[in-house]
């Protein structure tokens, strides 16, 4: 597992600019990155994947600059909002692609793909392609897929959005169980704060790319804030 510090670090993506940060996530940590649609959260978790160099400032992994560590050798899942599964490639041919392109044996690509898919209840559409699932199928098989190559870090962009309430809170179950036999950092979009409380340890509060706060996700609803934050979270402001 690796520690994440985030120093000083701002990016301009078109007229958009994220403020310059500094965050730690700790190793073995679930942190939610919280706050409106266009507030700079999915560019912050891609620049935490290293996606993409800064304006200036770092993202270290253990003191190790991401731009520094070829990508290979990141040791990180990504899962996208819309899934970004490879829609000519069945779901079984999705989850081993990553394992094909590290060079692993079939044998290898089957026992962790097989592994996989029984832990997240897809075996029986393993010969499907990615047009013919359900929305929790999608997902599963983009965890699966995330999950095959063992990352420390799995960063999660509103992974939960799409889904149905039912299977939302299905995957709220698998994704526990995913950190508890992974052990990996995992770090999430959301926009609800009833997903950043129930499965985040921390959630950070992102505004029109600030960083507003950094919270115990237990204590989200009780701290006191500025104005701008409590209108975010539809509380009365503080007279």
């Amino acid at each position: 597992m690796k520690e994440i510090l985030i120093h000083n670090f701002t990016v301009k993506r078109g007229s958009f600019t994220l403020n310059p940060l500094s965050l730690t996530i700790e190793k073995g940590e679930i942190f939610a990155i919280l706050g409106r649609t266009g507030s700079g959260k999915t560019v912050l978790l891609e620049a935490i994947g290293g996606m993409f160099p800064g304006n200036g400032g770092s993202v270290l992994y253990d003191g190790v600059d991401v731009m520094d560590i070829p990508p290979f050798n990141r040791r990180l899942g990504f899962v996208y909002q819309d899934h970004g599964l490879f829609p000519h490639m069945k779901v079984y041919d999705n989850i081993v692609y990553g394992l094909k392109m590290h060079g692993f044996s079939k044998d290898e690509q089957g026992r962790r793909a097989g592994a996989l898919m029984e832990m997240l209840s897809i075996t029986h559409i393993r010969n499907q392609y990615p047009g013919t699932l359900s929305g929790g199928e999608s997902q599963r098989t983009a965890l699966a897929r995330a999950l095959a190559l063992k990352p420390e870090i799995l960063l999660l962009d509103e992974p939960f959005s799409a889904l149905d309430p039912a299977t939302r809170q299905q995957l709220y179950l698998e994704l526990k169980k995913i950190h508890e036999r992974f052990q990996c950092t995992i770090i999430f979009v959301t926009h609800d704060f009833t997903e950043a409380r129930m499965l985040a340890h921390r959630v950070g509060i992102l505004l029109d790319g600030q960083l507003k706060a950094v919270v115990l996700a237990d204590r989200l609803m009780d701290g006191h804030y500025s104005d701008e934050v409590e209108q975010f979270l539809g509380r009365n402001q503080r007279i």
